[in-house]
């Protein structure tokens, strides 16, 4: 049974987060296809009749020896990265690497992406499997009888000793965080302190999304530096480096961070959130895009980054469900020369952007 395309019975790939066992315990879960992408290429034609689409994973060869997980989400900036696996032979890295997407149909456009560059080096995209996945994550469960798997720039597990002579503002920043971790999570690896609601912000990139790293502010300096004793250790099966930060740094993660990371919603709500808008759209633009229903500007809600520039983005609240659900019709329409994309969305995924616009 189908609903806009997706399979009622089947979850979304960004729903199950950048857990791999999840990922191989729930691999039918990616057999969904959204209504669109904000990979801004021609959609290639495609179609799935009586079967799924095909486990959403591409292959990566040619990588610099220092490219890192932000390095591979910068080259497909757009798309909705759900794993990085780094590929190592013989406890080095390969130059090569997996990457999981969130749909199948965006294997079209990351394939888009061969022979072009990440640093001075070009870098081959090849289509992989599901066989090919989980074998490369065989292999680093082999290896980690040896020796702990590590990413490049990396110096994990190690713990680097040079960060216990560094002072302590109460502040530390995590790296190598599980795209999908949330404030739960945070609060669950630092069980034992007490962080309060506005005590955890994590960094975003300039499309919104989030980077991986987080900032965690401590009630004390010595809460902070009890805490660096979890440096190293996991969230799920990822590293997460701790590293003692500055209340300058802290600041700056309050101006350009969220203070927590929205899950999509789980049921559906009255509010829409709009991608891919015209910067120099306002308002009146998106009265006239939904003109067919009853909107108010106070019901229009532009976001908008640190230094006070339209994000391309826009939440919408209906007057009700249905109006909505029917407005979601409008998916990939225009507005000016760009198509808009539209998804259900949340009060809560909507408060945090708008307070901060």
């Amino acid at each position: 049974m189908f609903f806009r395309g997706k399979y009622v019975d089947a979850g979304d790939g960004r729903e199950m987060g950048l857990k791999r066992q999840r990922v191989m315990d729930q691999g039918s879960s990616y057999y969904s296809t959204p209504p669109a992408s904000n990979f801004l290429y021609n959609p290639p034609a495609y179609s799935y009749v009586n079967q799924p689409p095909a486990f959403p994973v591409v292959r990566l060869r040619g990588l610099p020896f220092d490219c890192s997980e932000t390095d591979i989400i910068e080259f497909f900036h757009g798309l909705d990265i759900v794993d990085i696996l780094f590929v190592h032979k013989h406890g080095k890295f390969a130059g090569e690497a997996f990457c999981v997407l969130g749909y199948a149909f965006q294997v079209e456009y990351a394939l888009q992406k061969n022979r072009e560059n990440i640093g001075k080096r070009y870098v081959e995209v090849f289509r992989s499997n599901r066989q090919e996945y989980y074998k490369g994550i065989c292999n680093v469960v082999s290896d980690s009888r040896i020796a702990r798997p590590r990413s490049p720039r990396r110096a994990l597990p190690k713990r680097d000793p040079s960060k216990d002579n560094v002072p302590h503002t109460g502040v530390i920043r995590l790296r190598g965080l599980p795209f999908t971790a949330n404030r739960d999570d945070i609060v669950d690896f630092f069980k034992g302190f007490i962080l309060l609601d506005d005590s955890v912000y994590f960094m975003v990139n300039s499309e919104g999304k989030v980077t991986g790293e987080a900032y965690v502010k401590f009630e004390s300096p010595e809460d902070s530096k009890a805490a660096m004793m979890e440096d190293g250790t996991c969230i799920g099966n990822r590293y997460i480096e701790l590293f003692p930060s500055s209340l300058e740094e802290w600041e700056e993660a309050v101006t350009k961070g969220r203070r927590n990371v929205p899950k999509p919603p789980e049921e559906d709500t009255n509010v829409l959130r709009m991608r891919g808008l015209p910067y120099q759209a306002g308002k009146e633009e998106i009265l006239d895009f939904f003109k067919e229903f009853t909107v108010s500007e106070d019901a229009i809600h532009i976001t908008y980054n640190s230094e006070g520039r339209s994000t391309g983005e826009a939440f919408v609240e209906f007057a009700s469900l249905e109006d909505s659900k029917a407005a979601l019709a409008k998916d990939r329409m225009t507005l000016g020369s760009r198509y808009i994309e539209l998804f259900m969305s949340s009060p809560e995924e909507m408060r945090d952007p708008v307070l901060r616009g």
